[in-house]
């Protein structure tokens, strides 16, 4: 078996003291050995030329060629070459050896003709500048061998145990990434795949470089079980084009959250994860527009409500790097709020003593008005992103008051007492499911979204409301993505609401950035959609995990496959497609993915009644009334009758959130 990429820990006992040695120790020797190869090299060019066994004839033509490695070993000193780690030479170190021996040749040519010493043909300065780069290379590659092991020259088909793996892009990134599976020891990478042509059927580090063709043979062969993607992640495109490819064969596919990270040695190979929804979603991000991130925030005092969650945790994240003068957590939640508290503490202890905000942690509810009018009026809070809301469709269908109440009511209150407290903006995180809701979630912040339409209608208000509504998350709780990879590691049954159900999906921190950006261009009542790219069929969805996790799907045409799905039917109030405008004038912005929309509202004082008439039909619960003031207040309410009856308290039918 080939001794290929040992790691050092599991390395005989010579080869880790000699890696472990002092660092001057080791510069002592590759001194040393420098000397006697540049001599080597100055008296097999003399050899070669005079066809001879040369001797020096006289003590001064002995000194001249002495000359030759004492100024090799100032010259490679001075270009840094002993500072070079040699196990890990790579392109750049041998381009550095080609350039230190060609100034140190150069250098004693110089000293040859300023000597006046005659007898030393001008070839053999050449022939001695070529035998001393090839000497000195061939000495840093076999050092790196032995400390190393021998590079991979034979095919992986022979016996060894380690899992066969190919590196799709043989960049810079694939090289550093080989470099980890080296040190790593647990893989045995047996390839490159590469779409450039120019790259195929060349070497790189011991391993060669195919072209994506040859991926089915190289899978046979020599028994491939993953594929690691080494193409940056802001490439999206790119990956979402060779993943959809790679679906194709009965692979694991692999990636790491951040090839650059790899380079500098801050990413071991145990971070390779799975391919994931992000990746499947082939959207390249778009650059955010500073000013607008740091309008609002940068030095200002900023509260965000609901800061335990899957959007206000990386909110709050994202308003810490545009330095606000103190940033207000807001959370129910106990757990969550200290989580999060520990998590921003953390971050701003990192900053310079002059950028780090205060941080307040608050724990309690928007529904209370005492509590948020202390707490905005002691840290003079000037901007407000709401994201406190209960979102799960199915335990707010089962829950009407509490949703209500906590989505509804507590935007009410919070409005109330910023607009009170003369807050400069306050910014709803709103949902497509706000728009022509089917369930009791999306009426709920839909009313949150009328409640702060009506006050920004109000020509007596200083405060900017402002609502910025999206679709789903991706890897939040209860998120769709989170469950089909429990899963699947389970074995299955994969469940699927309905096998034409589609939903619009984004990255948390990109929904984030563009809240930010957005509620920097609000004017008041203005309700901002945020462009979710392409929809996404849930079915196709689950069929795609389930093969880039190497599995097959089991169906009728595989019923011998790994995974099965189970269509479980559609859940109270969902519908097959979400919608993120309601209707009214459009205007795009000054962001491509973010667009404006002036929508219908209703008057404060005829909204003002309903939601008191809303407020006695939940205590005690009247479903019924809920339902018709729900009707004549929610443009596009529709919700189905078999529910409109339901008990509280109930089970939820469907267990698989979207």
């Amino acid at each position: 078996m080939s001794s290929d990429n040992v790691p050092i820990e599991q390395a005989p006992n010579w080869r880790g003291q000699l890696v472990g040695m002092a660092r001057w120790p080791k510069r002592v020797l590759l001194l040393l050995s420098d000397f006697a190869l540049l001599t080597l090299a100055l008296w097999l060019s003399l050899c070669f030329r005079l066809n001879t066994i040369y001797v020096p004839p006289s003590t001064d033509m002995a000194l001249v060629l002495a000359m030759a490695p004492a100024i090799g070993i100032v010259t490679f000193y001075g270009l840094g070459l002993y500072r070079l780690v040699t196990r890990y030479i790579g392109q750049k170190g041998t381009i550095r050896i080609l350039l230190a021996v060609g100034l140190a040749t150069l250098l004693w040519a110089l000293a040859v003709l300023m000597s006046g010493v005659t007898g030393v043909p001008r070839s053999v300065v050449v022939l001695y500048g070529v035998l001393a780069a090839l000497l000195v290379w061939a000495s840093r590659q076999v050092v790196g061998w032995i400390l190393k092991g021998l590079p991979n020259v034979r095919p992986a088909s022979f016996d060894d145990d380690r899992k066969k793996v190919l590196i799709w892009g043989a960049g810079p990134p694939g090289v550093a990434l080989l470099e980890a599976l080296r040190r790593s020891g647990d893989s045995l990478p047996v390839g490159f795949l590469d779409d450039q042509p120019s790259l195929w059927g060349q070497s790189l580090s011991g391993i060669k470089v195919y072209k994506p063709e040859k991926l089915d043979k190289l899978i046979s062969r020599d028994g491939v079980k993953e594929v690691l993607l080494a193409i940056p992640e802001s490439h999206r495109r790119e990956r979402r084009s060779i993943i959809a490819r790679l679906e194709l064969h009965a692979v694991r596919v692999k990636t790491l959250p951040s090839m650059e990270d790899i380079a500098s040695g801050r990413v071991a190979v145990s971070d390779l994860r799975p391919i994931d929804v992000i990746d499947l979603l082939g959207r390249d991000p778009v650059p955010p527009d500073p000013r607008l991130l740091a309008r609002n925030i940068t030095g200002k005092s900023v509260m965000v409500t609901g800061a335990g969650g899957s959007i206000g945790s990386e909110l709050t994240r994202q308003i810490v790097r545009q330095k606000p003068a103190s940033l207000v957590l807001l959370e129910q939640s106990e757990v969550a709020l200290y989580e999060i508290g520990t998590e921003i503490t953390d971050l701003v202890d990192k900053l310079p003593l002059t950028e780090r905000p205060q941080v307040i942690s608050t724990l309690g509810s928007v529904l209370d008005g005492a509590l948020l009018r202390d707490v905005i009026a002691r840290h003079g809070v000037q901007t407000i992103y709401h994201a406190a809301a209960y979102k799960h469709v199915p335990i707010v269908e089962h829950n009407t008051a509490a949703g209500i109440m906590n989505n509804t009511f507590g935007t009410r209150t919070l409005a109330a007492v910023a607009r009170e407290q003369r807050v400069e903006r306050v910014v709803l995180i709103s949902t497509d499911k706000a728009v022509r809701p089917t369930n009791i979630m999306g009426a709920s912040k839909r009313l949150a979204e009328l409640i702060l339409q009506a006050h920004a209608d109000d020509p007596g208000a200083v405060t900017v409301f402002t609502a910025v509504r999206f679709g789903n998350v991706l890897d939040s709780s209860g998120s769709v993505v989170r469950r089909f990879r429990k899963q699947i590691a389970e074995g299955g049954p994969v469940t699927v609401t309905h096998p034409d159900v589609i939903r619009y999906f984004m990255s948390i921190p990109e929904a984030a950035e563009l809240v930010l950006q957005a509620g920097a261009m609000a004017a008041g009542g203005d309700v901002f959609s945020l462009d979710m790219g392409e929809p996404v069929k849930i079915d196709a969805l689950a069929r795609s995990m389930i093969r880039l996790m190497g599995l097959e799907v089991q169906d009728e045409t595989a019923p011998d496959g790994d995974i099965a799905i189970s269509y479980i039917g559609l859940r109270p109030g969902e519908k097959l497609y979400e919608e993120l405008l309601i209707g009214g004038e459009t205007i795009m912005t000054e962001h491509p993915r973010i667009v404006r929309s002036k929508e219908p509202h209703l008057s404060s004082a005829v909204l003002e009644r309903e939601l008191t008439l809303l407020e006695a039909a939940l205590s005690p619960l009247d479903v019924s009334a809920v339902h018709k003031i729900l009707l004549r207040t929610v443009e596009g309410y529709h919700p189905e009758t078999r529910h409109l009856d339901r008990e509280p308290g109930m089970p939820p039918i469907s267990r698989t959130v979207h």
